[in-house]
This record gives C-alpha cells, structure tokens and sequence, in this order.
C-alpha cells in the first residue's frame, strides 16, 4: 500500500509513523514476484523507501529515481543470469539489507549485482549479501559512493581470468569501500583511475589480491585484512598513499607489491607467514616505510630496478629465510637520524643499552650476490670456496660489492597492534 501526506493535520498523524524521510517522502511495501519491483520504481518519486517483503523479486530493474531499497528478512533480487542485477542512474540511491544474486557473466559489458552509473552521485550501497555475481558492486563515474558493510562473495567456478572483482571503482572520485567481506571471485577491490579514495577496515580471502590500485592517487588504505590470497596488496601507477594498519597473513605470492608507487606512507603494517617475498618494491621512488612487521616469508623485502630515495626506519624483519634481497653496486643506508630497522637474524650487543646495536648490520653479503646471480652455485654453498669467500668479507670489509646497510640497527620494535616489542 502507498501512503502520502495529507493537507489536514489528522491525516498528517496518521500518517505520520509510515513516513522514512521528511517532505513527501513515502513508505511503499513491495510483494515479491515477477515485474513487482520494476513497477515500484516507475511509480516511486524521488525520496521514496520501496521495503521489499521476503522472497524472490526480478532483477534486471534499473533505478532512475533518489530512492532507498530496504529489504526485509529473506528478500531476494534476483537477475536470472543476465545483465545487471541492479543498475543504478540516479543520484542519492540506497540499496539496503537485500540478498542480490545471479548477474550476467560477461566481462566486455561489467555484469554486476549492482552497478552504479556516472550519474549515481551519493550511492550508498550497505548491508547487502552480494553472491553468484561476476562482479559483486561497480561505480562507474559516480561521486562519493558508498560500500559499506556488505557480504560479497563472487564466482568461484570459473578460471580466474574469467571472473570479476567484489568491488571495482572506475573514475569515481571521494568515493569509499568500508568494513565489507569479500571471498572468491578476482580481486578483493579492483581501483583505477581515481582519486581520493578510502578502503578501510575490509577482509579479503580466496583472491587474487585483495587491493588492486591502478592510477589512483590521494587515496587511504587502512586497516584491512588480506589472508589466503595470492597477494595482499598491490599498488601499482599511483602516489601520495596513505596505506596503514594492515594485515596480510599467508598471502601466496606477496603481502605488499608496489610497482611505479610513489610519494606515499607505508606505516604500522604487518605481513606474515607469507609465500615468496613479504614486500616487493619494484621502481618506486620517495615511498616512507616506518613502523611496519615482516615475517616468515622467503624474503623479507625484495628491493630493485632503479627505485630511490626510500626511506626505510622502524621496522622489524623476523624469521624470513632471506630478509632482503637487493642486487646492485650502490649502498643503501636503511636508517635515518641514528634509528634503524630491527632484524631478528643479527647477532648483535648493545653495551650501553640504548636501544641501538653497538655495530652496523648488513642483510646482504657477497655470498648473497652471488648466489642471486647464479642460482646454480647453491650447489657449492657448502663447499671450501664459499667458506673462503665469507671469510674474506669478514677480515676484509672493503669487498662488499654495495648494497643494504643498517648503520643504526634496533634491538627490538613493538609489532603492529599489540605495543610488545620483539
């Protein structure tokens, strides 16, 4: 039934409990079934709340006016396989507490549960179930949308190349993706060619990644939680970041890949018992590591082609069977204002207990170099030759060939959210 104010004041109380927003607004109960939901929104005006009942309704609807879509316990859009489930082309369009399900599968066109054009300004998309879609949430364009708090678990039965991103923003500045639970489907958040973004506070399994930037710049990713997937984070073509307070916990590939990431802050970031390499840094210039934990990957940190003037302090590298990897004639001193990094493999004293090792450290030697270069020498790793070589670079300094040095190597660093220092 569809109620609207009156012009006398004992229709106004009557009415008045029905009401969801101020004005004419009104409160319009929706049956599900067949064309029930697609004849709603051609009735509705603008401000109107379309409370959908329990059941299945029919996707494939497009929502053209500033409405609210608000489901009841066990209310289903579904959209047959094809196309989108909803598509949005109004500003100021909320879609609310729905199970959307079953979008088409093609990637040419974006098939996604709900799509929101360059038009959907203000799109608020919050505390839905999105499952079996190929893309679970696209904005396209608009300002300032909204993800939040939403279940969005995509297709696991096709190849990965095949499949779609829980969340995808194109072009679509201010806009925020928050608190959400993504699993399977391609990546987590897929972002380019944007601006000013948040991604705070969501979790991310069965992925590819589970942030994906791409020319996006002035943008935050905080407290977000990345596990089981094949990497974590991976930021790539943007600059000036504010990446914070997360997590990767047994990403396969990588927890932090940056490849053409400029300009940004990397602070209070924990990966651990990752696959190949904790942090990949490949050509990234002017980048700020502070405060960050790296443990138990096959390399702490991979550092190389031509990235410069990073500034690497305050960080802890525990347990990595190689805690970096950098292959070039240059020295780097990863310690800045007599403060370094804290490293679990160094055997250091601190005579005069001021939190700083009584000797530099370095994570790489000329055994290292070598063995980088020539994978094949790991058969002679136990041989005299490599015996005689360490012992050389011991009693003779002057043969390291460059690489990484910690003048001001620490002796312990709180770990990420919990302040007990290592």
């Amino acid at each position: 039934m569809r109620h609207r104010l009156g012009y006398g004041l004992a229709a106004s109380l009557v009415l008045a409990a029905s009401l969801s927003a101020p004005g004419w607004a009104a409160v319009v109960d929706v049956r599900a079934g067949d064309g029930s939901l697609a004849a709603a929104i051609t009735e509705a005006s603008d401000g109107d709340k379309l409370r959908l009942s329990p059941g299945v309704h029919a996707g494939g609807v497009s929502i053209d006016k500033s409405i609210e879509l608000e489901g009841s316990a066990g209310a289903i859009v579904d959209g047959g396989g094809l196309g989108h489930v909803l598509l949005v082309t109004a500003p100021d369009v909320a879609i609310r507490n729905l199970t959307i399900r079953n979008s088409g599968i093609s990637l040419a066109e974006q098939h996604a549960g709900v799509f929101v054009e360059p038009s959907g300004h203000r799109a608020l998309v919050e505390g839905n179930r999105i499952e079996h879609n190929l893309i679970g949430i696209y904005f396209s364009g608009p300002e300032d949308a909204v993800a939040r708090g939403n279940t969005i678990v995509g297709r696991n039965d096709l190849r990965m190349n095949e499949r779609g991103n829980g969340v995808h923003l194109w072009n679509t500045p201010g806009s925020k993706v928050i608190d959400n639970d993504v699993q399977y489907g391609r990546d987590g958040i897929f972002v380019t060619t944007s601006r000013e973004n948040e991604f705070r506070d969501n979790r991310f399994r069965d992925l590819r990644f589970g942030i994906h930037y791409m020319y996006t710049n002035d943008s935050a990713v905080i407290g977000n939680l990345s596990e089981g997937n094949h990497a974590g984070f991976a930021l790539m073509f943007s600059q000036d970041l504010d990446v914070r307070g997360n997590v990767s916990r047994g990403d396969r590939d990588h927890g932090v890949l940056l490849n053409y990431a400029n300009t940004s802050r990397f602070e209070e970031n924990l990966v651990e018992d990752g696959g190949e390499k904790c942090v990949f840094i490949y050509n990234s210039n002017k980048n700020a590591f502070a405060g960050n934990w790296f443990e138990g990957c096959e390399i702490g940190i991979h550092f190389t082609a031509g990235s410069e003037r990073n500034e690497i302090t305050r960080n802890a590298f525990v347990g990595n069977q190689t805690q970096v990897k950098y292959v070039g004639s240059r020295w780097l001193d990863w310690s800045s204002d007599g403060v370094g990094n804290y490293w679990s493999d160094n055997p250091a004293f601190d005579l005069d207990r001021n939190g700083t090792a009584d000797a530099a450290y370095r994570p790489n030697d000329v055994v290292d170099q070598v063995l980088w270069r020539y994978p094949a020498a790991k058969l002679l790793i136990s041989s005299p030759i490599i015996q005689i070589l360490r012992w050389a670079q011991s009693a003779f300094p002057a043969v390291y060939p460059g690489g990484v040095i910690d003048s001001a190597p620490l002796m312990g660093i709180p770990r990420p959210g919990t302040g007990v220092a290592e």
